[in-house]
């Protein structure tokens, strides 16, 4: 009997070798070995019914695979594995691992994606990138957020901002937050694949994905994109402000799907884009809100509690509550020092856009200034810098405009250095 049963084992290991060799060529087993090929069509529509369904339910199965082999339950795990590589056989690294739980009832495994090592040596490239990525994956499993904790970057965000994202290039992971009357709430976290070339892009073309404070700048819709994007994209504001500062050049950066049926990417696989499975990206086009959504990309989040944030801001406010003052007081002088002298408003220097300031304290006439729905993200690199939005009202007015204003800290000194109606 127990020959039998090692004898059923070792021909299902012998198969899924094979499927291990297709996954890593990046091939379908179904396909390969002779099975009828799916309709594109059809597979695009099956993986948005999927999403409505659960979002981000292939990773999740992975990861419940995962729990089970980290508690030893290796047969519950086997049995949850077959069933996920054939609903979603192409998703690479649940064949690997499913491979590694058919060869753990024969023999130790040796190390993640224990492939022979005729298949090893023949993609040990492709092999390489998905085991990395299952220690990504293992990484975000293990290594939570603290409860309570948020960004560091989120200071203050107005309740028009509805959610709020943030990416850590090191943990190839994306962050999803609500924003309640309370603060912001981590509601889900997904697998992501940024740039070939890694993070901190500069130029067109570099491979690289921008760091930074962005926003989402509209939702493109399926029906006008490629297969390679999947189930949609969201194209945020690169090059920001602080981008074209410095001289970054670029676009076309979005958070976009993959091709149909495509679960496993490397963490380094994009041409600058932050790319999702298309479940997880459709859960983040049916919850966000373009232009009101920032988006964070970061090389390292780092967590802090939301009293710490409050502490070090302080500074700040009082620097924007001095710079509503002196607008009220009218003193043009006065608001004056609260820019610095390279300021730039869409191409105008301090001293073209001085006449448009001059302006607008005529028609306040002196009428206390208003700061409705303040939003103030910080941004610290080589300078300490705020992207600040903001509703100005006057009072006695009904209406006003909504502006985006860069801060940066010079010697110890929050000053404008741009300043615009969004």
């Amino acid at each position: 009997m127990m020959a039998g049963r090692l004898t059923a084992d070792m021909g299902r290991s012998v198969l899924n070798t094979l499927l291990l060799t297709l996954a890593i060529a990046g091939a379908s087993p179904s396909h390969a070995l002779g099975h009828k090929r799916t309709d594109k069509s059809k597979a695009v529509r099956q993986d948005v019914v999927v999403a409505k369904d659960t979002d981000g339910v292939a990773e999740a199965r992975l990861i419940e695979v995962y729990r089970l082999i980290g508690q030893a339950q290796n047969r519950e795990a086997l049995a949850k594995a077959d069933r996920l590589v054939e609903d979603f056989p192409h998703f690479q690294l649940a064949q690997l691992v499913h491979g590694d739980l058919l060869t753990a009832q024969t023999r130790a495994i040796k190390t993640f994606g224990d492939v022979p090592d005729t298949v090893a040596r023949s993609a040990s490239a492709a092999l390489a990138e998905l085991r990395e990525e299952s220690q990504r994956r293992v990484r975000a499993l293990r290594e939570r957020p603290a409860p309570g904790t948020l960004p560091s970057q989120f200071l203050a965000l107005s309740q028009k901002s509805k959610h709020a994202i943030a990416v850590d290039a090191s943990r190839s992971r994306l962050y999803l937050f609500e924003n309640s009357p309370a603060g912001l709430n981590l509601v889900a976290d997904y697998y992501i694949s940024v740039g070939k070339a890694g993070t901190a892009k500069i130029a067109e073309g570099d491979q690289r994905t921008p760091l930074g404070v962005y926003y989402i700048t509209s939702n493109l819709d399926p029906k006008s994109l490629k297969d390679f994007y999947g189930s949609g994209a969201l194209p945020i504001s690169y090059p920001n402000i602080l981008d074209s500062k410095r001289g970054k050049t670029g676009s076309g950066i979005w958070l976009h799907g993959t091709p149909p049926n495509q679960f496993s990417r490397p963490p380094q696989a994009t041409d600058g884009c932050v790319v999702l499975a298309n479940p997880d990206l459709q859960h983040i086009i049916r919850t966000v809100e373009v232009r009101t959504t920032p988006v964070v990309i970061a090389s390292q989040l780092q967590w802090v509690a939301p009293q710490k944030t409050r502490a070090e801001s302080k500074p700040f406010e009082d620097a924007l509550h001095g710079w509503r003052n002196a607008k009220t007081s009218g003193n043009l002088q006065q608001v004056l020092t609260y820019y610095t002298p390279d300021f730039n408003s869409n191409g105008k220097t301090l001293m073209q856009w001085t006449p448009t300031l001059k302006t607008e304290l005529d028609q306040a006439q002196g009428r206390t200034i208003q700061l409705k729905d303040v939003s103030y993200l910080r941004w610290t690199d080589a300078a300490d810098t705020m992207v600040v939005t903001f509703g100005e009202v006057a009072d006695g007015t009904r209406v006003g405009w909504t502006k985006r204003q860069y801060w940066i800290r010079q010697e110890n000194q929050w000053k404008i250095f741009f300043e615009g109606v969004i």
